[in-house]
């Protein structure tokens, strides 16, 4: 009962057309270990069990057990039109070998998706006003996405393409990073921690204005009391 009761509530990750990260937290995520041998070796039902042993049978209804478990994940994890396509699928070996000759042995599919994803880095730029980490965040999430499809994504090009890409108050401190640092030898990790820290400076100064500006205001809105009350 316990168990029934962890399947129903453990997260599952939902299938979105990324079929590699998909794939990869569905083969390696705890809950699958038990029933993955019935995914990747496939279950037959016998078509006759004569002269079959006890042993033997008893191992038939723990894969056919197996392979329920299996199926019953899979759909758990498949939004409803991708369902349609494949619910006719008698085995979980069958399903998860469908999924896959749909959406990662299709080169047309792979290759319109990558391309997506270029083009998508392609025109990545850093937002007015959003924070280093925030920006770090959505370049490393492309750059992964892009290795999956076994691009190479090194330090260097995301570094690269991180200083072409920063917001214009960003230049002088870009001109100071590549007068002082050898670019081939930066690592991105490296880099948002120098940023980090001049984001804290800008942030400080911004600071450091607005409470100048507010003073000069309230001493001049004093001073233009003072006169009327005079």
């Amino acid at each position: 009962m316990g168990s029934k009761a962890n399947f129903a509530t453990t997260f599952i990750l939902k299938f979105d057309d990324d079929y590699d990260h998909w794939s990869m937290v569905m083969e390696n995520h705890p809950q699958s270990k038990e029933y993955w041998v019935a995914v990747e070796s496939g279950y037959t039902e016998p078509k006759n069990m004569d002269g079959t042993t006890t042993t033997q049978i008893k191992n038939l209804k723990e894969m056919k057990l197996k392979d329920l478990k299996a199926k019953n994940y899979l759909f758990h994890s498949l939004d409803k039109s991708t369902l349609k396509m494949i619910m006719h699928k008698e085995t979980s070996k069958q399903l998860w070998d469908s999924m896959k000759f749909k959406y990662q042995g299709n080169a047309r599919v792979k290759r319109a998706q990558f391309n997506r994803l270029r083009r998508g880095s392609e025109l990545l730029t850093m937002k007015q006003g959003e924070s280093i980490t925030d920006y770090f965040g959505r370049v490393m999430t492309i750059a992964n996405d892009m290795r999956n499809y076994e691009e190479d994504m090194n330090d260097v090009k995301i570094v690269e393409k991180i200083l072409r890409t920063l917001t214009d108050k960003w230049n002088h401190i870009v001109c100071s990073i590549k007068e002082a640092n050898d670019i081939d030898q930066l690592f991105v990790d490296a880099l948002q921690s120098y940023l980090l820290v001049h984001e804290q400076r800008f942030k400080a100064s911004g600071e450091d204005e607005h409470a100048l500006k507010v003073t000069h205001e309230e001493s001049y809105s004093k001073r233009g009391q003072g006169r009327a009350a005079f």
